[in-house]
Formats: C-alpha cells, sequence, structure tokens
C-alpha cells in the first residue's frame, strides 16, 4: 500500500513539475530571438561606424536613455525593435550587429541589421550611404556563422527558423527616392509601378533571407509619411499618405499569399499594421498623454532646444515617433505578431 501511495506522489510531482515547465515556456513564448531588419524604426546603432550622415549616436538622440548616452537609435530611448523584443519576452535590448563586441549570449536571443536611412530599393541606401538590402542579407550570413560557432549548427538552424524575423522596408523609398530626390521618378517610375516594384523588392528580400534559413516574418507597413513633422503642410500631407496606403495595400496582399508559394514552403507571414495603429496616436493624442502630434521634440527649427518631456510628443525628431508613441502601438502589434507566427 505504502509502494503505491509513493508510486502515486512520485507521478503527481512529475506531473506538477512537468505543467510548471510546460506553463513557464509558453509564458516566455515560443520564440527564441529577433532579428531586425531595414531602416531607422529598427536600427540599433548600425549606422555608427558608416561614413553617412545618417547618425543617431549623436546629441539629442538617447535623451531617456540611461546618463542620456546616444547609442545610434534614432530617438529619445528604445526603438520599435527593441520594444518588440520585451513584447514577445525575448528581451528588453536589441543590440546592433555591427557594434564592436555582442556577446554570445545575445547572438543567441537576436541582433539588429536595420540601417537609418535604408530601404528596399537598392538606390535608396546608396543615396544615403547606408546598408543596402544585400549588405544586410550579407550581415546575417556572417550572423549565422557566429551562431553555429557558439550554439553548434543544429541549435543555431533552431533558433534562426523559430526567430522572428522583424522587417521594415518602404519609408524611406517613399519618402527619399519618390518625394525628395526624385530618383523614382528620374527612373521613369510613376507612383503605381513603384509602389509595386517596392513589394517585389520587399518579397525577394525575405526570400533572400528566407534562403539562409529564416521562416517566421512580421512584416511592417510604412508609417503615416505624410503625417510627419516633416511632411505636414499644416494637416497631413493627402498625397504622401495616399502612397503609403497604396504601397501598404500591395504588401498586406502579398503578405497573405506569400506563405502559400512554393518558394516559401514551411514559412509563416504576419502583416505588421505600422500606419492604422501609429495613424490612430496621431489622432487622439491627448487621450494617449500627449500634448504634441504635429512637431517634433527636436531637430526641427520650432524645436532647435529638445522639449524637457519626450513623453508629450508622438515625434521625437522630424521623422521618428519617440518611445512612448512605439510602446503604445506595440500593444496591439506584438499580439498580431504572436497570433500569426506561433
Amino acid at each position: 500500500m505504502d509502494l503505491k501511495l509513493a508510486t502515486c506522489r512520485k507521478k503527481a510531482l512529475a506531473l506538477v513539475l512537468f505543467s510548471i515547465y510546460f506553463l513557464s515556456t509558453d509564458a516566455r513564448g515560443s520564440f527564441p530571438a529577433l532579428l531586425a531588419f531595414g531602416d531607422s524604426i529598427l536600427d540599433t546603432g548600425n549606422n555608427n561606424f558608416l561614413l553617412t550622415f545618417m547618425k543617431g549616436n549623436i546629441w539629442p538622440y538617447g535623451k531617456s536613455w540611461t546618463m542620456r548616452i546616444p547609442t545610434g537609435r534614432f530617438g529619445n530611448g528604445r526603438v520599435f525593435s527593441d520594444i518588440i523584443a520585451e513584447g514577445l519576452g525575448i528581451k528588453k535590448v536589441l543590440p546592433a550587429y555591427r557594434k564592436l563586441f555582442v556577446p554570445p549570449s545575445e547572438l543567441k536571443t537576436g541582433v539588429c541589421f536595420a540601417s537609418g536611412g535604408a530601404g528596399v530599393d537598392p538606390v535608396t541606401s546608396r543615396l544615403m550611404r547606408v546598408l543596402k538590402p544585400k549588405d544586410q542579407v550579407n550581415d546575417f550570413k556572417g550572423y549565422i556563422r557566429k551562431l553555429k560557432a557558439t550554439a553548434g549548427s543544429s541549435r543555431a538552424k533552431e533558433i534562426v527558423s523559430n526567430a522572428v524575423i522583424l522587417v521594415s522596408q518602404g519609408n524611406n523609398d517613399i519618402g527619399i527616392s519618390y518625394f525628395t530626390t526624385r530618383s523614382a521618378i528620374m527612373r521613369g517610375m510613376t507612383a503605381g509601378r513603384y509602389t509595386t516594384k517596392l513589394a517585389g523588392w520587399n518579397k525577394q528580400f525575405m526570400k533572400d533571407l528566407y534562403d539562409q534559413g529564416a521562416r517566421k516574418f512580421a512584416v511592417m507597413g510604412v508609417i503615416p509619411l505624410g503625417c510627419l513633422p516633416m511632411t505636414r503642410i499644416g494637416i497631413c500631407n493627402f498625397f504622401a499618405n495616399k502612397l503609403a496606403e497604396d504601397y501598404n495595400g500591395k504588401l498586406r496582399r502579398g503578405v497573405k499569399t506569400w506563405g502559400g508559394e512554393s518558394g516559401f514552403r514551411g514559412a509563416k507571414f504576419v502583416y505588421v499594421d505600422m500606419y492604422n495603429t501609429l495613424m490612430d496616436v496621431i489622432k487622439n493624442y491627448r487621450r494617449y498623454g500627449f500634448t504634441n502630434e504635429k512637431k517634433g521634440c527636436c531637430c526641427m527649427i520650432s524645436s532647435i532646444i529638445p522639449c524637457p518631456n519626450p513623453d508629450k510628443y508622438v515625434f521625437y525628431d522630424f521623422v521618428h515617433p519617440s518611445e512612448k508613441s512605439y510602446k503604445i502601438i506595440s500593444k496591439k502589434l506584438v499580439a498580431d505578431i504572436k497570433r500569426g507566427l506561433a
């Protein structure tokens, strides 16, 4: 009788321990790492050592960072990639891959390959002297080699295939190559043709990452480009927003179908709606605790000296949202990513 009782207790204990392990694993989420690609919305410092004027490691960036030290992030504190990494239960800060030293433990949980000023149109990155799509893919290949040396080939493959691949492409292509420098127009691109090309280039970029083992893609649409402090003409710029929405629509439709194509067998895609989530904050800024939705806290003629409290501004500078804005929109978007890629 005592033997049977002891056996039952052991089984019960094993069941409890298994349940605790299962629940704790589920709480952490099913994503071992976050790997971020694209532009300044995600860049955590890859431009620091590039010969470009697109720098986030200078004053007044980093105003809300520890000891107010600029890190290379284009904002007052953490940027969207950092906040998504935290929201997914991975880590609070996502290091730049091109940082002088990234500890092996950080490699296992993800890094950032994004470059401020970059675009999926290779001309955009060349104009801004930053990392082109090809450069970011090459860095990804280098990362995989380092990861294999640290974690072993089998574990490295597992990490990459289960990592969330967060991609932000298109903001600078529309803002710089189409509206500012007109390079897209000079290449014979109408607005509609250019947004179609951007969606196609984005798909090819995903394919390049897929060929290296990536399988779970969170594809970000562009933000409301016509409502940025730099592009506003009193009210939001209708034409810039229309082009942004046109591109986002094509990207969203692509995301729905790419996973079913033979070239992406086993891959999952989810669309990350940056446009409408940020537009909601802009339109209802007072509800979210902001006092200014039109001007940047810094880096503008109207705000040469940075504002004392960036949390009161939807935008930190002339184009980049503040850390608080990223935190607000991330709540819904993290849930979308989890649901779409689990």
